[in-house]
């Protein structure tokens, strides 16, 4: 076992990180739980930094954690578990992220064409573990903001976008009034494991990222790319977007039935894309950085 970057010819890592995820999402459509629902722990976390994965990764080790039933949030890779004291069980499978490394490059500059240093991202393949794998490590504490300082926050984050959300029957976004529409948080129900404010907060994040592909903010425009599934995509985006929020504000995001439908177009367009949930994910971090940077 080793930490080096994987560089085997025969490795796709597109493709490798795809199957994880659909695989999870296939388990999941009977009952519309995709690999993003419900994690209770929020980001996945580098057991050896202490830093969350983003983006691609975390949907990958949350598919993984989905698919092979671990219950912790935390991974690291072999010689980061050894260098904290612990140690991969014997015949423990690994599971792939992803690195982007810049790597400098010759370009030239379009005005003058001149020769000027470039780079460009090459994505190179990580195996980890989960700390259900691992004997001789115990997960620390993490201290939880109490419900009250933690909607607070919510509602500053919400506030800051500077989105116009009005009251409504069915929670959507309208693009041609450019506002979002929700009903009141009392009109939301709860679960065995979510109250019906996280059930809000969940929704209302997912209107959010739709609300930022208006084209006076990212003007995020899906059709080129994915043609006739433009418009399930852009949901996979919200769902994403949502889902990143969620973990970043401890939040429990939950299936929403009427995204059942958008399903199986998800698997036929990332069956037949190992780049498709790439991109989603990618655009989806652009929007919640957007939110954020509010």
């Amino acid at each position: 076992m080793t930490d080096t970057p994987s560089s085997a010819p025969r490795l796709d890592l597109y493709q490798r990180v795809t199957d994880e995820i659909v695989i999870a999402i296939e388990a999941g459509a009977g009952q519309f739980i995709m690999p993003w629902h419900g994690m209770l722990r929020g980001q996945p976390r580098n057991a050896f930094s202490g830093n969350a994965y983003r983006g691609i990764n975390t949907l990958v080790l949350w598919a993984a954690a989905r698919n092979r039933r671990y219950a912790s949030s935390y991974w690291a890779t072999y010689r980061q578990w050894l260098d904290l004291g612990a140690n991969v069980r014997k015949g423990e499978k690994a599971t792939m992220v992803v690195l982007y490394k810049q790597v400098p490059v010759e370009a030239q500059d379009a005005r003058t064409g001149e020769p000027v240093q470039d780079y460009r991202l090459i994505a190179r393949a990580y195996f980890v573990f989960n700390a259900s794998q691992v004997e001789g490590w115990s997960e620390p504490n993490r201290p939880l903001l109490g419900l009250v300082a933690t909607h607070e926050e919510i509602e500053s984050f919400i506030a800051a976008t500077g989105a116009d959300i009005r009251r409504g029957d069915q929670p959507a976004y309208l693009r041609m009034g450019d506002y979002i529409s929700i009903p009141d948080k009392s009109r939301f129900g709860g679960s065995q494991t979510s109250t019906p404010t996280e059930t809000y907060y969940s929704t209302l994040f997912h209107e959010l990222v739709h609300w930022t592909g208006h084209w006076t903010r990212l003007n995020r425009n899906l059709s080129a790319r994915f043609g006739e599934a433009d418009y399930a995509m852009e949901e996979l985006v919200a769902e994403l977007g949502a889902a990143y929020l969620c973990a970043d504000f401890l939040v429990l995001h939950m299936p929403r039935k009427d995204h059942a439908a958008y399903i199986g177009e998800w698997l036929d367009v990332l069956k037949g894309d190992r780049r498709a949930v790439f991109t989603a994910s990618h655009l989806a971090m652009k929007a919640v950085e957007f939110l954020l940077s509010a």
